[in-house]
């Protein structure tokens, strides 16, 4: 009686462990960019004089006072202080969302909303910067924004571990499915896509601010609650009020879009918690500063062929409890540093001082 307990109890194990490993995946972080031999893109030159902001003549004191009132604007200052990341309940453990810890951070500066089209077209336009996805000419497309005639052309191109994902030749932040027909002008206010980690640190530098560690984006995502899973709470709609964008309906065929939204919603859609944040879960995945494997700090790497991943945060409108549920403040994944999607963008952070 004994050996059958025994028996049964490992089988039960063996269950759970499987069951783990095949938990629904959106698929989006195997959106990797790189293969052996690419080179990756060079460093370019952040800003329209070509010189570091650090050279530049120190403006008067009235103008200094006008362009920090600048640079924080539609931004949010928040606290330092201790805070709770994480969660002891993880839903996917392999992501290491676990354990629930205590993190200590400065005051700082967030985004309320994330960068939208028409922020990312300025610093372009005064810049001449080049992203990634348009240097290496592609990026990665969800099938449901794609015609029947795209899919057919490229079904040898998807990614294997997540069909729905096709790598789309000319895909990028201005024509986001690839299509020149299909541009952004009627999009100006939804948030930037097909911007690669290295993009992201471009745009910031050139804004003189940065991206948010992962520990203050999750605190600012948190709103002052303590382990809520929603930056407002703990329930998903509460009052039947829909809070953020993402799917509804079974992914990743049947779109019902009830939230209102069938792809990525304006950067102000969706107020989310007492911080003024909008977004903040939802809508597209933010780049954060962290590297997802600490030691990659260190780590000898061949360059343009082995980029480090870096931490993303928020899920996106892709998202779904019984596929990708990570629009969650502790949920996490990640991406190669150059990888690019059309549901990955950012928000930037600042310091106070």
């Amino acid at each position: 009686m004994e050996l059958h307990n025994v028996c049964l109890i490992v089988m039960i194990v063996q269950c759970l462990m499987v069951f783990e490993l095949v938990r629904p995946d959106c698929g989006c972080n195997k959106l990797k960019r790189q293969t052996e031999g690419q080179v990756q893109p060079t460093e370019q030159i952040l800003y329209p004089s070509g010189e570091p902001v650090e050279q530049e003549e120190k403006p008067e004191r009235l103008l200094d006072l006008v362009e920090h009132s600048k640079q924080f604007e539609q931004m949010s200052l928040i606290p330092g202080g201790e805070y709770i990341i994480g969660t002891n309940e993880p839903i996917f453990a392999k992501d290491r969302e676990a354990p629930a810890r205590p993190v200590t951070i400065g005051a700082f500066y967030l985004d309320q909303y994330e960068v939208s089209n028409g922020q990312f077209q300025e610093f372009v336009t005064q810049t001449g910067y080049t992203t990634e996805a348009e240097t290496f000419g592609d990026s990665f497309v969800f099938q449901g924004l794609l015609t029947e005639e795209v899919r057919k052309q490229y079904e040898d191109f998807r990614v294997a571990a997540a069909l729905w994902w096709y790598k789309v030749k000319g895909a990028s932040w201005r024509y986001p499915e690839g299509d020149k027909s299909r541009d952004i002008s009627k999009r100006m206010d939804h948030p930037v896509v097909h911007v690669s980690w290295n993009d992201a640190v471009a745009y910031c530098k050139w804004k003189r601010k940065r991206l948010p560690t992962e520990a203050e984006w999750e605190a600012a995502c948190r709103g002052g609650r303590k382990q809520k899973l929603f930056p407002w709470g703990n329930k998903l709609q509460p009052k039947d009020q829909h809070m953020m964008n993402i799917w509804q309906g079974t992914f990743p065929d049947n779109n019902l879009a009830e939230d209102g939204c069938e792809a990525t919603c304006p950067v102000t859609a969706f107020r989310q918690n007492p911080y003024e944040l909008y977004n903040i879960v939802g809508n597209v995945w933010e780049w954060t500063a962290d590297l997802w494997d600490a030691q990659d700090a260190t780590a000898e790497r061949k360059p343009g062929v082995d980029p480090p991943n870096r931490v993303k945060k928020g899920g996106s409108y892709l998202c779904h409890e019984s596929y990708c549920y990570r629009y969650r403040c502790a949920a996490r994944s990640q991406n190669t540093e150059d990888s690019s999607a059309g549901n990955l963008g950012f928000r930037c952070a600042a310091d106070v001082n």
